[in-house]
């Protein structure tokens, strides 16, 4: 079955509203592409523009009709469409089989389909049926699909911070002032931890995957404890980035999963929430242990888990066991510029 869409591209001119903004026909927004923008935004599904024309007049057009901020990335110019989609995949971080192009022009529409052949294209005369089409219609919508918008543009705000910030990587992570809080996992959280197992491989201890299901299981489980990490800084938040399960075997509460969202490699936020984990089992008086299983692209986990203190103990190529034994984690790298709280993890 094929993905549900993440990103909506759209084209302007004829098909977001009838007429052209450098012909100054002074164009409105059609009434079904504004219902549609709107119920695909509560979705979780981004929008994005990828049309021809200038860039300011187009910008200026959206903004006066109220709607630029439903675009998370806006594509003008005068390449060729398929280019610009291109482009807004690779900064918005999505697959292209996410992707969807509508376009009132049938040329556009076969030139985005012969360079990009998993992006879907639509023509403008389908706008009034997208509420209704089932692969724009997510399975769930979470409390944080309907604010990944929000995300997206404090995330863009984030990234041009740091590339006109004057001073050392540690230091920009300082000055972002990094809040992670650690809570049980709840119904409502499932869908995303479902999501970031699938999704987040190179950040997986064990490359282990979970349904929503079996995750719902673990949460009732006495003798497991599935916590979700949320990270937030001065320009906003990132949403859920982080999960951690972890099974209890009498006296030892032992890791079977950790893994982060790639899109928070870069803030070293992986040894903070490791921290927390062997904190919670010192407390209830419970040794910390942690697995380990190789994959083609998760070692820099095994490193995470050294710099927080694990030694290896048990060391079985294909699934490695390892013991917090000592307290390195509190001057691990790329931790102490975190500030961690404790959510609803009351065991």
């Amino acid at each position: 079955m094929a993905q549900t869409v993440k990103c909506m591209v759209w084209d302007l001119d004829d098909t977001i509203w009838d007429g052209v903004v450098l012909e100054q026909d002074a164009p409105v927004p059609k009434a079904d592409a504004l219902r549609a923008l709107d119920v695909l935004d509560r979705r979780g599904i981004l929008h994005a523009v990828a049309s021809r024309g200038e860039y300011e007049p187009a910008a200026a057009h959206l903004r006066m009709h109220g709607i630029e901020e439903l675009f998370c990335a806006v594509d003008v110019g005068w390449g060729p469409k398929s280019e610009a989609v291109r482009r807004i995949a690779e900064t918005l971080n999505l697959g292209l089989d996410t992707i969807a192009f509508v376009d009132n022009d049938p040329v556009e529409r076969a030139e985005v389909s012969e360079a990009l052949p998993p992006v879907r294209c639509y023509p403008a005369e389908q706008i009034a049926s997208f509420p209704d089409l089932p692969e724009l219609t997510p399975p769930a919508v979470t409390e944080e699909a309907r604010q990944r918008r929000s995300l997206y543009h404090a995330e863009r705000i984030r990234q041009v911070s740091e590339q006109e910030f004057r001073g050392s990587n540690s230091e920009f992570l300082a000055s972002l002032e990094l809040v992670m809080t650690v809570r049980r996992a709840t119904e409502d959280d499932l869908e995303r931890a479902h999501e970031l197992t699938v999704r987040s491989h190179q950040l997986n201890t064990t490359g282990r995957t979970f349904g929503i299901d079996e995750l719902r299981r673990l949460c009732a489980s006495d003798d497991h404890e599935v916590l979700v990490a949320s990270l937030g800084d001065r320009f906003g938040g990132y949403g859920t980035i982080g999960l951690a399960v972890s099974e209890i075997r009498g006296d030892d509460s032992v890791l079977q999963l950790l893994l982060m969202s790639c899109r928070v490699m870069s803030r070293g936020v992986g040894t903070a929430l490791i921290r927390h984990v062997v904190e919670r089992a010192r407390t209830h008086g419970r040794r910390a242990l942690a697995e380990f299983v190789p994959t083609d692209v998760n070692r820099v986990m095994l490193v995470t888990l050294r710099f927080a203190g694990f030694d290896v103990v048990d060391p079985n190529p294909d699934r490695m066991l390892l013991l917090c034994s000592d307290v390195r984690s509190a001057g691990a790298p790329n931790a102490d510029h975190v500030a961690v709280l404790s959510g609803d993890v009351a065991p």
